[in-house]
């Protein structure tokens, strides 16, 4: 026995050798992705309003027709609107932003939905997939311009709460961050109690969020910030992006 070597060492070995190879991979994509940020800058000739919000919440409850109705005012006003393309929530604003025509709710790996408005005919629909969150979340965050998160469970929270972190380190620009409804009073709330009192928050980091309990409000700070961007925008003499889905 102890002249032969030990097969299932050398199976760990490989397998440890496997796992850096594969970290090390992960982490030049991700350097490669950080270089060309600088390259490719984010949002330069579209304004995107992101939705985060439950696929749980069925068509008969009021809040479904406050998302679609919200979806189709900010549509109407020239915004384009992205989400996750589910059910739920998901589905009322795509229905909203596109006046019915955006076809079934999508469903299989992890998908995200862009609706971009065109000030003549019918929006067009693009759809990607996606193999893990954390893609897709720094997708979301790639095409966003403004953040509207509707009522939802632990993966809008999750969703929420890496854009809140961001706009805190500056890593995105500010940008409007949206809590819609009543639902987020004891979670805001939260914050502003057991966060701050025990020093884990500054109080400018708790001014990010901005709670809103209408379609009018949220509507008003968003185009508010759209007539910003626009304003910035007709001042640039060329873009070398213009018409990039990811730009």
């Amino acid at each position: 026995m102890g002249d032969h070597p030990n097969p299932h060492g050398a199976l760990q070995e490989t397998a440890a050798g496997l796992s850096r190879i594969i970290d090390s991979s992960v982490l030049r994509l991700w350097e490669t992705i950080e270089s060309l940020e600088d390259l490719h800058p984010r949002n330069l000739d579209r304004f995107r309003v992101c939705f985060f919000g439950s696929s749980r919440i069925p068509p008969e409850d009021p809040l479904w027709e406050e998302a679609k109705e919200l979806a189709r005012c900010l549509a109407d006003a020239g915004c384009d609107v992205l989400s996750g393309g589910g059910a739920g929530l998901m589905q009322a604003v795509h229905e909203g932003a596109s006046h019915g025509c955006c076809g079934d709710a999508l469903s299989g790996d992890l998908p995200l939905r862009l609706l971009r408005n065109r000030e003549t005919g019918t929006p067009t629909d693009h759809i990607y997939h996606h193999r893990t969150f954390f893609s897709r979340l720094h997708h979301f965050v790639r095409l966003s311009s403004a953040y509207i998160v509707l009522p939802g469970g632990l993966g809008t929270c999750l969703e929420a709460m890496m854009v809140w972190q961001l706009l805190q380190v500056d890593h995105i620009p500010a940008t409007p961050f949206i809590f819609y409804g009543q639902l987020w009073d004891g979670l805001l709330g939260w914050a502003r109690t057991e966060m701050l009192r025990n020093g884990l928050v500054s109080p400018e980091d708790l001014t990010i969020p901005v709670q809103v309990l209408s379609i009018n409000e949220a509507v008003e700070r968003i185009l508010a910030e759209k007539k910003n961007y626009d304003d910035t925008c007709s001042g640039l003499t060329s873009d070398p992006w213009k018409g990039s889905i990811g730009g």
